[in-house]
C-alpha cells in the first residue's frame, strides 16, 4: 500500500515540476517545491548554479557544464530526460535540439598517437568538421598536415596548445594519444602493526592501510578504461582524504611525481602523509619552496615558487621544475587556485598524466576551460552531503549573522564610496561582541577565528587572548600554534586568508568568519572546509559568517554561499540582537 502511494507522489511532482527551464538555457528551480532537493541534485551534474534569491535558484547550461557531464558518463538522452522530468512545462524544442548539439561537440574529435611518437593525429568521423578547422586561421598555425579525410597530423609539442585552442571553439577533444610512464618508483602502501576497523589485511596477517568505498572509485575513475584515463579532475569536499586519493593514484602508477600545492604549510603535510602511510623514505621525497630546493623521485613544491620572477619582464624562475625528471604524474592539488602562468607550461607536458584534486571547479578568474582542456574533464564528482550522510565528513550547520552598525559607522558608510564601503561593513567594531558571544556558546569547542583584514583580526585577538596565525608568521611558529590547537592545549586560534588553503587542522568544529574577499565562493568552500572532518560524539560542527545588515557585505555574502548552497547547505539567517546565546 505504501509503495503505491509512493509511487503516486513521484508521478504528482513530475507533472507539478519544481522547475521553470527557460529557452535561454537558464533553469529556475522552486526553494518551497517538495520536490525541490531531488531537482538540485540532478541539476548540479550538468548545470551552474548562478544565484540563490530565497524563492528561486537560478542555474545556467553552459557548455563547459554540458562537457563535463559528457566526460561523468551522462549523454543528450538523459539529460533532456532529466529536464523534462523536472521541468513544470514543456521543455523548448529548439533548447533540445541546442543541448544535443553541444553535446554532441564532445568526442567528436580525437586524438591518437602518430607511428613517429614525435606526432600525433587528430581524427574526426565529420570530414566537413576537419575542412572547417584547417581553414580557421587560429588552427591553421598549428601548420597541421591533412594525411586522410579523418585525419590531421601534427607536432606532439602542440598537443597542449591544440586543445586549448579546440575547446575555446566549442570542440574539446578525447585525448587517446597516451602518456608516458615516467621513470619507475616502487612505492606501497605501510602495515599498520596496532590495526583498526578501517584497515584491510593482506594473505600474510598484516593490517595495511584501506582506502574508503569513494577513494576507491576515485582513483578507479582517474585510472579509467580503454585507455582513456590518466588525465582530469577528482571533485570532493574538504576533509574527505583527497591527499590519500592522489597517494593512491601513485600506488597504483608506481612512478617518479611532481606534487604541487598552494603553500608550504599543504607542502608538509603532503610530505609527512606520505612518510606517515606509504614505504616512500624521506631520501625519496623532496621540499621544493622558499625555504629548501630539494629535486627527488617525489617532489612537492608550491605553486608560488613556479610563479616567481625577478620582474615582469623576466622569465619564471622555477618553471623548468615542470621538466626537472621524467615525472609520471603531476598532481595539481587544490587545482582552483592554479596559477594562471602555469597554464602555458601545463600544456608543454600533455605526455605526463596530470591529477587535479579539488573541492570546487569554481574560479573566480574565469579559467574553468583552461583546466578542462589543460588538466582534463571532471572525472569523478562526490557530493558533500552525501559524504555527510555516510558519517564522513561532520554535518554542518551554518548561520548569517547581521550585525548591526552603529549609528557613527552607518554615517560614515553611507558616505563612503566602492571598496571602501565593504571594507567599512566587514571591519564593523560590533563583530566582536558577537564573537564573544559565539565564543562563550561553543567554549569547550576548538574554534578558528577567520577573516580577510589584519588589522581586525590583531584587534580580535588581543580581545579573546588567542594566537594570530597570518601569512607574515614563520612556517616554524606557524606549525607550533598548529600543533597546540591540534592538541587541545589552546581552543581558539585566529587565522587570516591561510585558513583559505590547505591546512590541517582536524579537530576544529566551529569556524566564525569575520571577513572575506568579496564574493569568492572558493573561499566559503574551503574556509566551511576547515570544518568539515568527522567530529566524536554527534559528529557536528558549526559555521557562522557575520555580516554587517543592510551593507554591501551582505550583498556579497549571496554570491560567497553560492556554491555551498547548490551542495545543500543552508545558511539560517539571524539577527545579532535575535542570536541565541
Amino acid at each position: 500500500m505504501r509503495e503505491g502511494r509512493d509511487v503516486e507522489k513521484m508521478e504528482m511532482l513530475n507533472h507539478q515540476g519544481a522547475c521553470i527551464v527557460q529557452r535561454d538555457f537558464t533553469i529556475l528551480l522552486e526553494v518551497g517545491h517538495p520536490g525541490f532537493e531531488t531537482a538540485r541534485g540532478q541539476l548540479c551534474m550538468y548545470a551552474e548554479l548562478v544565484k540563490t534569491p530565497a524563492t528561486f535558484h537560478t542555474y545556467r547550461i553552459t557548455p563547459l557544464s554540458l562537457w563535463n557531464a559528457a566526460a561523468l558518463g551522462w549523454n543528450s538522452e538523459q539529460v533532456i530526460a532529466s529536464l523534462e522530468w523536472v521541468s513544470r512545462w514543456n521543455v523548448s524544442a529548439a533548447l533540445i535540439q541546442d543541448i544535443q548539439k553541444m553535446m554532441e561537440q564532445y568526442g567528436k574529435l580525437k586524438l591518437h598517437a602518430g607511428p613517429d611518437h614525435a606526432k600525433i593525429r587528430l581524427i574526426s568521423e565529420d570530414q566537413q568538421l576537419l575542412d572547417d578547422l584547417n581553414r580557421m586561421k587560429s588552427i591553421s598555425a598549428f601548420r597541421m598536415e591533412r594525411t586522410s579525410a579523418h585525419e590531421l597530423v601534427f607536432s606532439g609539442e602542440k598537443r597542449g596548445l591544440l586543445k586549448q585552442e579546440l575547446t575555446r571553439l566549442g570542440y574539446p577533444v578525447l585525448d587517446y594519444a597516451g602518456y608516458r610512464k615516467g621513470n619507475e618508483l616502487s612505492l606501497g602502501w605501510r602495515s599498520n602493526k596496532n590495526g583498526s576497523k578501517s584497515d584491510t589485511y593482506d594473505g600474510e596477517g598484516k593490517a595495511g592501510f584501506s582506502l574508503r568505498p569513494y577513494q576507491k572509485k576515485a582513483v578507479d575513475a582517474f585510472e579509467g578504461g580503454e585507455g582513456i584515463g590518466g588525465s582530469g579532475l577528482l571533485v570532493l569536499p574538504c576533509g574527505a582524504g583527497k591527499t590519500i586519493i592522489g597517494m593512491a593514484v601513485l600506488e597504483r602508477l608506481q612512478c617518479e611525481c611532481l606534487i604541487l600545492t598552494s603553500n608550504t604549510t599543504s607542502v608538509r603535510q603532503w610530505i609527512q602523509e606520505m612518510l606517515d602511510k606509504t614505504t616512500i623514505t624521506a631520501e625519496q621525497i623532496g621540499e621544493y619552496s622558499g625555504q629548501k630546493k630539494q629535486v627527488k623521485p617525489v617532489t612537492v613544491a608550491t605553486y608560488q615558487i613556479l610563479t616567481h620572477r625577478k620582474s615582469k619582464e623576466a622569465d619564471f624562475t622555477h618553471i623548468h621544475l615542470l621538466q626537472e625528471r621524467n615525472w609520471g604524474l603531476i598532481i595539481y592539488d587544490e587545482v582552483h587556485l592554479l596559477p594562471a602562468p602555469v597554464f602555458r607550461a601545463t600544456a608543454d607536458i600533455q605526455a605526463t598524466r596530470r591529477l587535479g584534486l579539488t573541492a570546487t571547479l569554481i574560479r573566480e578568474d574565469g579559467c574553468e576551460k583552461d583546466v578542462f582542456s589543460l588538466i582534463g574533464p571532471k572525472l569523478y564528482d562526490m557530493p558533500w552531503k552525501e559524504l555527510e550522510r555516510q558519517g564522513w565528513i561532520a554535518e554542518v550547520k551554518c548561520q548569517e549573522v547581521r550585525v548591526p552598525f552603529s549609528a557613527e559607522l552607518r554615517s560614515a558608510y553611507v558616505q563612503a564610496e566602492g571598496k571602501h564601503q565593504f571594507r567599512l561593513a566587514a571591519e564593523n567594531p560590533a563583530k566582536l561582541k558577537v564573537v564573544k558571544r559565539l565564543l562563550e556558546r561553543h567554549e569547550n569547542a576548538p574554534t578558528l577565528v577567520i577573516g580577510q583584514y589584519l588589522n581586525q583580526l590583531e584587534t580580535i585577538a588581543r580581545e579573546i587572548d588567542a594566537p594570530l596565525i597570518s601569512g607574515s608568521m614563520s612556517q616554524q611558529e606557524r606549525m607550533k600554534w598548529f600543533t597546540a590547537f591540534r592538541q587541545g592545549e589552546i581552543r581558539t586560534i585566529v587565522v587570516s586568508k591561510v585558513a583559505n588553503f590547505a591546512v590541517d587542522l582536524p579537530d576544529a568544529a566551529v569556524a566564525l568568519e569575520i571577513s572575506g574577499s568579496f564574493g569568492s565562493r572558493q573561499e566559503e568552500a574551503q574556509r566551511l572546509g576547515r570544518i568539515l572532518r568527522p567530529k566524536a560524539g554527534e559528529n557536528k560542527a558549526y559555521f557562522y559568517a557575520l555580516v554587517s545588515e543592510g551593507s554591501r557585505e551582505q550583498d556579497f555574502a549571496l554570491n560567497r554561499q553560492m556554491f555551498l548552497v547548490e551542495q545543500g547547505y543552508e545558511y539560517a539567517i539571524v539577527h545579532e540582537q535575535d542570536t541565541p546565546y
